[in-house]
């Protein structure tokens, strides 16, 4: 269990200061919890006893704070309480919901952690816990009844996900007698089962019930207007859904066949036999991405590793792939067509070949393998946390950081009538899916001559002139 150290009083005078110290410290703590300010759906938050509710709303509205806050005064008003903070993948919580749960009980006061820089578990001093977990990585998380459990960024989840958490949050073994499973969410589609369940209280949040963005008069503060500039400067569905809070489904969307819970799949370990490929797009304002892109013996293009990261240079990710790929025997890289790029991979030991660029052909070939075959499975799937680590910096300004945020988002252009014009799609926050029409390119054999990587490939296997 982590707590603060430092020197031990030299008398007992010194030991009576210190105790006074840490009193006016808890006491200082106390006030700040006292003066936080809630409004509209965040206050409804603070009172709420149904079993199932959510915070629903564009983005910045305050809605993970005031659901941590709810979760952090009833563990430190149920001694031996047991709860947990939850997202889908367990990677992304770092820099997202953990940090504003360390703030929410900094500001309580009398919470220590386990487990280092990756807390387990976080534990108050009247022995209440709360555990820290993904859907990906459940642990401890499920291993027992919960008193309660919140879920972040929970439109993420699909409902056999929620439907499992509310098995571990019936009350059976549970200290409270007010058991809740809730959570807060962005807008997706009109389609979400966040909108159809029956049993779930969906309270709406907005901009203007958010303190820091707005005074009690409606006005903005300083902060409020760095906010809403970002959130002004989005575009298309992400505009509608972060900026306005629109339950709305991307017009024109060009990849109309994915679906999370078809094309997403829980990782399992590649045979050494299959076929492994990379695939780069290229950038450093705009997102570097470079994919890791398994082939199944039936054909099956299977992500299992990304990387998607700005503000680092191609040396740097050079060495990143060469150290995340040790051990496996890769096939080929594809990269765009950026000379002075590629050349700095190959001086850094990552050789590669330009991808087939062209476009319809390209998406035509994706859109095929979004399809289910005559198995009933598609022919191109994505692990569930195949990111190595999330570019934190795309995440606060509400830009995309992974192929798959990409794909339900890659729209085409609108033409004068309002209707999506089927040519090129915008060039906007693409960086992801060029590099996917770049792999299933080269799979598929488009292009003049797909298939000489991987005829150089097996001359290197079995030593063929």
């Amino acid at each position: 269990m982590q707590t603060s150290t430092g020197c031990a009083p030299s008398s007992p005078a010194a030991s009576v200061v210190a105790l006074i110290d840490i009193e006016k410290e808890q006491r200082r703590r106390a006030r700040s919890a006292r003066v936080v300010e809630f409004r509209g759906a965040a206050l409804r938050a603070q009172e709420i006893t149904d079993h199932e509710w959510m915070l629903a709303g564009p983005a910045e509205t305050g809605k993970t704070f005031a659901a941590l806050w709810r979760l952090a005064r009833l563990c430190a008003e149920t001694p031996r309480a047991k709860a947990a903070i939850i997202r889908k993948v367990r990677a992304d919580m770092g820099g997202t919901v953990l940090e504003t749960w360390e703030r929410v009980i900094g500001m309580h006061g009398g919470w220590s952690s386990v487990g280092g820089a990756h807390p387990e578990w976080y534990e108050h001093s009247n022995g209440a816990r709360v555990y820290v977990g993904g859907m990906d990585r459940p642990g401890k998380v499920l291993s027992g009844e919960r008193d309660w459990l919140f879920v972040n960024q929970a439109e993420e989840l699909d409902l056999e996900d929620w439907e499992t958490l509310s098995t571990r949050c019936t009350g059976r073994g549970a200290v409270t007698t007010m058991p809740m499973l809730f959570g807060d969410c962005n807008p997706g589609p009109p389609s979400h089962w966040i909108l159809k369940r029956a049993a779930l209280n969906v309270l709406h949040s907005r901009h203007e019930d958010n303190p820091t963005l707005y005074t009690d008069a409606g006005e903005l503060t300083p902060q409020g207007t760095r906010s809403m500039a970002v959130l002004d400067s989005l575009s298309g569905v992400r505009r509608e859904r972060l900026r306005f809070g629109r339950w709305v489904a991307a017009e024109g969307v060009v990849y109309e066949a994915w679906d999370r819970g078809t094309h997403y799949v829980e990782p399992f370990e590649i045979p050494s036999e299959w076929r492994r490929i990379r695939v780069v797009d290229f950038g450093y304002t705009n997102p570097f991405t470079c994919q890791w892109w398994a082939i199944d013996p039936d054909g099956r293009l299977i992500l299992y590793r990304q990387t998607y990261r700005t503000r680092t240079i191609v040396e740097d990710h050079a060495a990143e792939i060469t150290a995340l790929s040790a051990g496996e025997r890769i096939e080929a890289t594809i990269a765009d067509h950026d000379a002075e790029d590629r050349a700095t991979l190959e001086r850094h030991g990552v050789s590669t070949v330009g991808a087939h660029k062209a476009i319809t052909p390209g998406i035509e070939a994706v859109q095929a393998r979004l399809r289910r075959a005559g198995d009933g499975r598609p022919r191109l799937l994505v692990f569930r946390g195949s990111l190595v680590a999330r570019d934190e910096a795309l995440a606060a300004v509400h830009r995309p950081t992974c192929l798959e945020e990409e794909i339900e988002c890659y729209a085409y252009p609108k033409g004068a009538d309002g209707k999506p014009v089927k040519e090129d799609p915008i060039k906007l926050d693409d960086h992801g899916c060029d590099a996917a029409r770049y792999a299933v390119a080269y799979v598929d054999g488009l292009g003049p001559n797909p298939a000489g990587a991987f005829l150089e490939f097996l001359r290197g296997q079995t030593g063929a002139a």
